[in-house]
């Protein structure tokens, strides 16, 4: 594929698994980093995410943990909080995994992307998550 297909590529990925919000951070980039936007894309959203051998769903599991354990990444777990329930994950699939961090990335961090979560719920009018055990 060459650079304008791979980028048409990945912005039907992006727009399947992220939706508006990954539209709005390349938009966000485009005065700044067009190149950056480009590669989101592109690449990221293109070879990566496109990849077959895991799902979108599983993909964002591991988004989440790693986004978690970096810290200082709200605005992207945003975004990923956001995608994993476009994926197909629940809340307490998500709050699971988010608990699960805490154990290798600390509790600080857990609590950072746990409040994330807790506000990507609150605004797609999500129910609270119930107690898990």
């Amino acid at each position: 594929m060459n650079r304008g297909d791979r980028y048409e590529h990945g912005l039907k990925v992006l727009n399947e698994v992220d939706g508006e919000a990954g539209q709005r951070v390349v938009d966000s980039l485009a005065a700044v980093s067009p190149e950056l936007g480009h590669q989101v894309v592109a690449w990221a959203f293109g070879d990566m995410y496109a990849r077959p051998e895991l799902s979108p769903r599983d993909r964002q599991l591991v988004t989440l943990g790693v986004l978690t354990a970096l810290g200082g990444c709200e605005i992207e777990l945003d975004v990923h909080v956001n995608a994993a329930l476009n994926v197909g994950l629940t809340t307490t699939e998500i709050a699971e995994a988010l608990l699960h961090s805490a154990v290798y990335a600390g509790i600080p961090r857990s609590i950072n992307a746990t409040l994330v979560a807790k506000k990507v719920f609150t605004e797609r009018g999500l129910p609270p998550v119930q107690n898990l055990s």
